[in-house]
């Protein structure tokens, strides 16, 4: 007789382009920006469009592509 296993927890892989909040490196890599100057821009625009959260920040996608369409540099 075979056991069978449930399991709970899906490992299911969020698309980038759906995500509402971004990491620095997910972040960088989408919008085609370097690290350093991702984790600057979101240090001096937090509360903008970058959430400081535990240990790290988090951009969020759709108040960054906003910022992006607004900004003639970065």
């Amino acid at each position: 007789m075979a056991i069978e296993k449930h399991d709970t927890t899906e490992n299911t892989l969020i698309p980038v382009s759906e995500k509402y909040t971004l990491t620095i490196k997910e972040a960088a890599s989408y919008f085609n920006i370097g690290t350093k100057k991702m984790r600057r821009l979101a240090e001096d625009n937090r509360g903008r469009f970058a959430v400081f959260s535990g240990n790290r920040y988090l951009i969020i996608r759709p108040q960054f592509e906003k910022f992006i369409s607004a900004s003639s540099e970065i």
